[in-house]
């Protein structure tokens, strides 16, 4: 027999689906333009934190079995230590519920996010590779995911779920064609330092710490390029700057020669952009007066970076 949402989607042949069903107030908000269209990040509201906990009785299943209570005592007892607290609330005896109150009715933002990305890198991580404990579970990893993602965008608020964690979006089209692909190109086990330095810098973004975002997009970027160097047997000194690095790739024709002119832009642009916004603004001492790096700056060279990893991964790939 066929599941309601499998019906209401018209989607018969599959086995897994992401349950968002267009029912008719859905559709009628759609028409009128009720959905949000610019991002927000300073509170998750209440449907929202509701679907999530959707997500996760059907990604877990049995709520009330022991392996999803022991996961859920794991999660309360991290947060519990981490804010110095001794319980979340009142009801510890079920722990699944307990979290899910925390949840439901925290007035923090960053405490709401947090449940969300500790849980979701639970089902992304131990659901995905036990699914045997979780087998009344209706939900796999990569649907529920998709639909957490796919419900922050429905309420307007600027968060993704991506590569293990919470990271902020400020243009679903920015996030889609440059910050996705950066994560998937540098998630190849060779590159595991630049990305952890990437996601360091978004991290770093989302906490409002813009000069160590600069330091760590700027280390992201100089990593991409050695180990690049290292898997094409170029040698280069581990003090190599950006600028020492890039004339090392333009050396070996990594850009083709009949290509040089017209990517003399692009070099411009990587010698003079992330380098050099680190440099003045993130890198050196500011002596006697106090040098604040705008938002607006961070989120330039976080994007930059990752145009720029992207560029280099996949010119990497085509290179002969």
């Amino acid at each position: 027999m066929y599941s309601i949402p499998c019906l209401l989607n018209d989607d018969l042949g599959r086995e897994e689906y992401m349950p968002i069903v267009e029912i008719f107030s859905r559709r009628q908000k759609r028409q009128r333009g009720e959905f949000p269209d610019v991002y927000q990040y300073n509170t998750v509201p209440g449907p929202l934190r509701v679907q999530i906990v959707h997500i996760w009785t059907s990604s877990f299943g049995d709520v009330k079995s022991y392996d999803v209570q022991k996961m859920f005592e794991s999660i309360h007892d991290v947060l519990c230590r981490e804010y110095g607290i001794f319980t979340l609330n009142e009801t510890t005896d079920d722990y699944f519920s307990s979290v899910a109150k925390f949840m439901l009715y925290s007035k923090e933002i960053e405490n709401i996010l947090d449940v969300i990305e500790i849980s979701f890198k639970a089902i992304d991580k131990l659901v995905r590779e036990n699914r045997h404990r979780y087998n009344k579970a209706t939900q796999n990893p990569d649907s529920a995911i998709e639909e957490l993602n796919a419900r922050f965008r429905e309420h307007g608020v600027g968060f993704q779920y991506e590569s293990g964690q919470l990271i902020r979006i400020d243009s679903q089209m920015i996030h889609s064609e440059i910050m996705k692909p950066a994560l998937m190109f540098l998630s190849d086990r060779d590159f595991s330092g630049a990305n952890e330095e990437f996601i360091s810098a978004h991290k770093h973004y989302r906490d409002g710490n813009y000069k160590e975002c600069l330091n760590d997009c700027l280390k992201s970027f100089e990593s991409t390029m050695k180990i690049i160097c290292t898997r094409k047997n170029w040698s280069f000194k581990s003090t190599d700057t950006a600028k020492s690095l890039l004339d090392i790739m333009f050396s070996k024709e990594f850009i083709p020669n009949f290509l040089q002119s017209h990517f003399s832009g692009l070099r411009a642009t990587l010698e003079a952009g992330v380098p050099t916004i680190r440099n003045i603004l993130g890198g050196h001492g500011q002596g006697t007066t106090q040098i604040t790096v705008p938002e607006s700056m961070a989120s330039y060279a976080l994007h930059l970076t990752a145009t720029n990893v992207v560029f280099l991964v996949r010119a990497e790939k085509e290179f002969k």
